[in-house]
């Protein structure tokens, strides 16, 4: 978990998108992270973590479901979703904070 107790303690938002490789959902949203990723360059960090190969993450999370997607800010989690999501409202969550 190491490396992404580093990464969500960051003053710029992060967004952690809990994964499985076998997650069919989690195959379908894939180009919509890249697009997220790619209208908050520079605001904002995305980053993907497997639960499969990052079991300690997603304990400490409770990571029930996947995808599952936490916003933190300065090791603090501003938001959660889990299950699909349109690229707009991560944005939104992403940037803003704003609860969706």
């Amino acid at each position: 978990m190491g490396v992404v107790q580093e990464l969500i303690q960051s003053d710029q938002p992060v967004l952690v998108d809990f994964v499985a490789d076998w997650g069919g959902p989690c195959k379908a949203m894939d180009p919509v992270i890249k697009e997220v990723a790619k209208a908050t360059e520079g605001r904002a960090r995305v980053v993907k973590v497997n639960i499969d190969k990052n079991q300690q993450a997603s304990q400490a999370y409770r990571i029930t479901a996947v995808p599952t997607y936490i916003v933190f800010r300065k090791g603090e989690i501003l938001w959660r979703h889990s299950g699909m999501i349109d690229k707009n409202s991560l944005v939104m969550a992403l940037t803003q904070g704003v609860k969706v």
